[in-house]
């Protein structure tokens, strides 16, 4: 229940990196572990990436951890602000002695300054899987619960491309306030296969994803790095991928697939992105 760093890595080193490396400095591998907490803290925006998955009893947000070690602060949010969305079985989170219910596909924001925030599960044998992202904060927004009714939808791409899907806005300036978390769940239309290509960066921003909706022996190819200089990483059901700024982050699966995108950085404009010549990128 620890906090695993990683480091940040610079482009002109990653492009260097074989697989096993790169799936080392980039690759979550296992974010839900029943009864556990997992956190994995980059280096990059100072993200920190975390699996809460209650089953006996509830986990705290800050269980295990020494968080003046940590994060140099009295408790975990003091100064940062959190995003969940939930998706495993039904379950709630209780911040500051408030309860939220979180249905599958549920997602919660927390705002900067909660000293309390305990994750629990209806059923032990079918647990709640928060998926939750935290940022630093510099100022207090309130603690909104949204469903996945009330989140923002904009459909997008098309069949002829493989690629029609519905991105489901949560924590974005146009649904409610955050400092600088941005965070959402984009979901792809059975046939289509391709998230964001043609492809772009945002050297502003940095993004994690978390795929999942991947079925048993199916996996999406994740790509990664600079433009003219693409990787993989193969990604399986319920893993996550940090995505640097200078990065692409796009992917092509073998069947359809969700994947919950999360960023953090100079601004909240969901379109600030640089998009790349699709006769460029090698």
């Amino acid at each position: 229940m620890a906090m695993e760093i990683r480091q940040p890595s610079n482009s002109k080193d990653a492009k260097h990196y074989d697989t096993d490396r790169l799936r080392e400095e980039f690759l979550i591998e296992e974010i839900f572990v029943p009864g556990e907490i997992r956190r994995i803290y980059s280096h990059i925006d100072r993200i920190i990436t975390m699996g809460y998955t209650p089953t006996d009893k509830p986990l705290e947000l800050g269980e295990g951890l020494n968080t003046m070690t940590n994060l140099g602060t009295d408790f975990f949010l003091e100064r940062r602000e959190l995003g969940v969305i939930n998706i495993g079985g039904k379950g709630a989170i209780t911040a500051d002695g408030k309860k939220y219910v979180l249905n599958p596909r549920d997602g919660l924001y927390v705002g900067m300054g909660a000293k309390e925030v305990v994750f629990e599960s209806d059923d032990k044998n079918a647990p709640a899987k928060f998926y939750t992202l935290s940022a630093p904060a510099h100022t207090t927004y309130p603690t909104v619960h949204i469903d996945i009714t009330k989140a923002r939808k904009v459909p997008c791409g098309d069949v002829e491309h493989a690629n029609k899907r519905v991105i489901n806005q949560y924590i974005h300036p146009e649904v409610m306030k955050s400092c600088q978390l941005t965070m959402g769940l984009t979901q792809l239309e059975e046939g289509s296969v391709w998230n964001t290509m043609p492809c772009h960066t945002h050297e502003r921003r940095m993004e994690v994803y978390l795929y999942l909706d991947i079925p048993e022996n199916q996996v999406v190819f994740h790509l990664m790095g600079e433009p003219t200089e693409l990787r993989t990483i193969v990604m399986r059901n319920e893993q996550a991928v940090i995505s640097p700024s200078w990065s692409i982050h796009s992917g092509v699966g073998t069947h359809a697939y969700s994947f919950i995108w999360g960023m953090v950085g100079e601004n909240q404009t969901f379109d600030d992105m640089d998009h790349c010549d699709m006769n460029a990128i090698k």
